[in-house]
């Protein structure tokens, strides 16, 4: 054959065989698509790969940003229990607690038969200014009707705050007027006190009651520090039950103000994060200062630093009940769309070396919220010895013995005040039926009771009205039957509870924590030990378990 006949054809063999490879390989390509996961490379990001064969092939349209905020809690809850994700629309609101204000119009409210029912209008703020007054009910915002089902608190929050200076046009019914009100609100910074209660126990015990550990928690602290020492306070009572924690750095500094210098405060460490030590400096203006802390169940984190803090360095008697027992520091990390990543990064260790951090199963989010639960099922809020204390022992500067994980075990325990408790109390507190008939009492009855001038003429007269007869009332017209056996023995919890509403409405949060601490167990026995100088723990003589644990 002629080579230059022969030739001729090369490219057109090689044309073939390209189209012929082309075709193989479409057909091997999209008989095993359904395999496709098995070639991806295992060294790439496999989650990304994931979505883009999803969005590329999947036989239904995806919304694949839903699918990547739904995805990422979850991916986050088989770490730890703290580790979370907020999408962009939730990251102001879950921080605005912690930044110490947010922009709005300045109300406290609740939602009682799908309307919006004014319990405050706040001191300083544009709703005061305006002439907003408690017992208002809006109807209507921006001129458009806002009662029925869609009023919830979500809704009700997003339509009244707002950023600062823009302006908003609030419809109110008013008992004494027959039509509606309206009045413009410029909105402001609303400031959000982590200390709304600071005061006198007696002529020589300061009380200060700390809600959470914020940006303004220091200042507010000191402040309350100075106020308490102008009339006449020695010794001092901080309170952290239901404290959930917040920032550590406040906890820190305020530990400070009680500590000599160069004592270990806590310390933080994770396997990116080394060591990191938090050592007082010696310039806090309370180092002899009688301290009792109070601490519960729900005292968490910061709070948590700050009593081990204490009783690690021997500094206060802790009192109360076993606190919650997150021992884990997470780092916030954002997004560019705004979404917001709680990441832990380390646990955090108190001066004797132990973590607090209750044991938790990774993926277990639902057994580790049974928690609470469990302790209280099992009988630790009424008895000490019903507290399991399974940890490794450590021991405190001066040799008392604390445990590891679980939380922070009290100096001297408080049982829960659940005495009187019946099911017709609980169903009551349940169904909302104490808070919105204190609620429509005071409404009624405001103007006589916003004749007195402190919280105990307020109880006083509220002794005399027989409120737990009117409530059952009430109650039973409201679907919760009528028992007078559970009644009679739950009279004195449902009239306390009920006073308390009615004084938190009128006076605000301040007077209602004066209300509850006159006959608050854990804050008598607070008292009750300054006044046996026990302020400071008792110190073992010898402590054998410590000195053979350093011998080792």
């Amino acid at each position: 054959m002629n080579p230059n006949h022969s030739s001729r054809f090369v490219p057109l063999i090689v044309a073939f065989s390209i189209v012929a490879g082309i075709a193989i390989g479409s057909f091997y390509a999209n008989h095993f698509a359904g395999n496709r996961l098995s070639i991806i490379n295992t060294s790439s990001n496999k989650l990304n790969d994931l979505l883009h064969i999803i969005d590329a092939q999947y036989v239904d349209k995806v919304n694949m940003s839903d699918l990547v905020e739904k995805s990422l809690p979850k991916i986050l809850g088989e770490l730890d229990p703290h580790s979370t994700y907020t999408g962009a629309k939730d990251v102001e609101a879950s921080m605005q607690d912690l930044k110490g204000s947010f922009s709005g119009i300045g109300v406290q409210f609740t939602i009682i038969d799908d309307t919006i029912r004014i319990i405050a209008a706040l001191n300083g703020g544009p709703s005061k200014a305006a002439g907003v007054k408690a017992g208002d009910c809006i109807v209507a915002i921006d001129g458009k009707p806002f009662v029925g089902k869609e009023v919830t608190n979500d809704e009700a929050m997003k339509r009244l705050k707002g950023p600062k200076g823009s302006k908003v046009t609030i419809s109110v019914l008013r008992p004494e007027k027959p039509e509606p009100i309206s009045f413009t609100i410029r909105r402001d910074d609303i400031p959000i006190k982590s200390i709304e209660t600071a005061y006198m126990l007696d002529d020589k015990t300061g009380y200060i009651k700390v809600d959470q550990f914020a940006d303004a928690t220091y200042p507010e602290f000191l402040v309350a520090m100075a106020k308490l020492g102008q009339e006449g306070a020695t010794r001092l009572v901080v309170d952290l039950r239901n404290n959930h924690g917040g920032f550590v750095q406040p906890a820190i500094q305020m530990a400070y103000e009680f500590l000599p210098k160069g004592r270990l405060a806590f310390y933080m460490q994770g396997r990116h994060s080394p060591r990191e030590d938090f050592i007082s400096d010696g310039r806090g203006s309370h180092q002899s200062t009688p301290l009792i802390v109070l601490v519960n169940e729900e005292s968490a984190s910061a709070s948590e630093i700050f009593s081990g803090a204490m009783q690690d360095n021997d500094r206060a008697t802790i009192v109360g009940r076993r606190t919650f027992g997150k021992g884990l520091v997470q780092e916030s990390i954002e997004f560019r769309d705004g979404s917001m990543l709680r990441l832990t990064i380390a646990r955090y260790y108190m001066p004797s070396g132990r973590c607090v951090q209750k044991p938790y199963v990774p993926g277990k989010q639902e057994e580790y919220d049974m928690d609470i639960l469990n302790r209280m099922n099992s009988g630790e809020f009424e008895s000490k010895d019903s507290i399991k204390e399974n940890g490794k022992k450590y021991y405190t500067k001066a040799g008392r013995t604390v445990y590891a994980e679980s939380g922070i075990t009290p100096d001297v325990f408080v049982p829960e005040k659940n005495d009187n408790i019946t099911s017709y109390f609980k169903e009551a507190v349940m169904g909302g039926l104490i808070f919105k008939y204190a609620y429509i009492y005071t409404s009624a009855n405001r103007e006589k009771l916003s004749s007195f001038n402190s919280w105990q003429e307020i109880a006083a007269f509220l002794k005399k009205q027989n409120i737990v007869e009117q409530f059952a009332a009430y109650a039973e017209k409201n679907g919760l039957q009528r028992r007078n056996i559970l009644i009679k023995k739950s009279h004195h919890l449902l009239e306390y509870q009920i006073t308390g509403y009615i004084i938190d409405d009128l006076m605000g949060r301040d007077a209602l924590n004066r209300y509850l601490n006159a006959d608050d167990p854990c804050v008598l026995q607070a008292i009750k030990l300054m006044n046996e100088g026990k302020a400071f723990p008792e110190i073992p003589e010898k402590n054998t378990d410590k000195k053979n644990a350093d011998k080792k």
